[in-house]
């Protein structure tokens, strides 16, 4: 009996050790999993039921499981992948709005004359860049000619009055002629001067400056002349043609400041302000911005649209920009405290950014190979875009070939999908 006693309680205690485990098998859970990784797997679902989203050691191990995506270097060179090390950079939060080119209004003048004439020369041509009263057609006026000759009487009036107005002027000194008679002429003298600045302001009304006659003939033409230097953005002067003065015959416009139109939604109206600093980019010109201010915010918000029209002038010296292009303007606008948001962010080309699963994702370099990292974005920031989440300073990223390398992945998914 003292013999079998001890056998028996081992026996015991090996089968209760044995229901033990095959109880902890069947819960699904491994027998040798310690206390510590119950405690870091009782955290995870509870960061998970906290926030819907897998907890940190999950994804640890997901990433840590996921092999990177290697290539050779002569597949590198085929889809044409660049690789970038990210870096801080100094940043600005931004409101990005699709504009409209318009020629300065304050600039711009529609030339037309002030009576009735025919159109004799035309020497100005579309796109043509004219000076300060440069002639730009000539046109032949009844209402100029008849104008221009009772100037040329006044004239001749005048030169008579004065003439027997220093005659009379003479005889009074030797007291020749009485006094009545020096009197009517100095009055005739007054009369004809007064004649002939009437005659040269009507002249001048007309768009004409008072000049002698020709060969002894009323003069009937007149220049038509652009007020400031320009370009010629319109024309509609035709050889022979009678030109009215309700229609326009030429635009001329300044076009070495140009206004930038856009209009700005109504949560918007908060973050920008008068004289914010601007950035206008075109389709033309893709690899260059031109500098410019917020000069203008209307008063009112358009009733079919609710918006706000909004202005950014642009400087053009050299005419590149053109009227009536479409243009992204990118102002920057206040952060929170009410100061412009200056500061550093993280930026990668957008080009750099996919979607796989309806999640923004990058590739990076890392352990030789190439790995998808989700990200959480920011602004978009002139062909960049600010990474919130996902990376950090000095991270390798593909900003070109990216589709590449995502069309690769997608293809070892569905590879693995199908051997399942």
């Amino acid at each position: 009996m003292k013999n079998t006693f001890p056998l028996n309680r081992a026996g015991l205690l090996a089968l209760g050790l044995s229901i033990l485990i095959l109880a902890g098998c069947g819960k699904g859970e491994s027998p040798e999993i310690s206390a510590h990784q119950r405690a870091l797997a009782g955290k995870s679902e509870d960061q998970h039921a906290a926030t819907g989203k897998p907890g940190a050691h999950e994804d640890e191990e997901k990433h840590s499981e996921e092999k990177p995506l290697k290539l050779k270097a002569e597949e590198i060179r085929a889809a044409g992948i660049k690789i970038e090390a990210l870096a801080e950079q100094q940043a600005s939060e931004e409101l990005v709005l699709t504009a409209t080119i318009r020629p300065n209004q304050d600039r711009i003048a529609h030339v037309a004359p002030r009576v009735p004439g025919r159109l004799v020369t035309v020497h100005a041509n579309l796109g043509d860049r004219v000076k300060a009263g440069q002639t730009l057609a000539v046109l032949d006026s009844l209402e100029v000619g008849e104008a221009h000759s009772a100037y040329l009487q006044a004239m001749t009036q005048h030169q008579v009055a004065k003439a027997d107005f220093a005659r009379a002027e003479k005889l009074h000194t030797d007291q020749i002629i009485a006094q009545k008679d020096h009197l009517r002429a100095h009055a005739e003298y007054e009369k004809s001067k007064a004649g002939l600045a009437a005659a040269g302001n009507r002249l001048r009304m007309l768009g004409v400056n008072p000049a002698p006659a020709a060969d002894g003939k009323a003069l009937s033409t007149f220049p038509l002349t652009t007020p400031f230097a320009g370009t010629i953005i319109e024309k509609h002067a035709i050889l022979g043609e009678l030109a009215q003065p309700d229609k326009q015959i030429f635009t001329v416009a300044d076009l070495s400041k140009l206004w930038i139109e856009a209009n700005l939604f109504e949560k918007d109206l908060g973050r920008v302000r008068i004289g914010a600093d601007a950035a206008v980019t075109v389709a033309a010109y893709p690899d260059e911005s031109f500098r410019g201010k917020l000069t203008y915010i209307a008063a009112v918000v358009d009733k079919e649209t609710r918006t706000v029209q909004a202005r950014v002038e642009v400087a053009n010296p050299d005419g590149r920009l053109k009227p009536e292009m479409f243009v992204t303007a990118t102002i920057s606008t206040k952060g929170r405290s009410g100061k412009d948001g200056q500061g550093k962010a993280l930026l990668v080309p957008e080009e750099a950014v996919v979607l796989m699963q309806g999640q923004p994702m990058v590739f990076i370099e890392e352990r030789g190979g190439f790995e998808p990292r989700a990200v959480e974005l920011g602004e978009k920031l002139r062909g960049r875009v600010v990474v919130k989440r996902g990376l950090a300073a000095g991270d390798k990223v593909v900003t070109a070939g990216t589709y590449a390398l995502k069309a690769r992945v997608m293809k070892s998914q569905l590879g693995e999908g199908h051997g399942h």
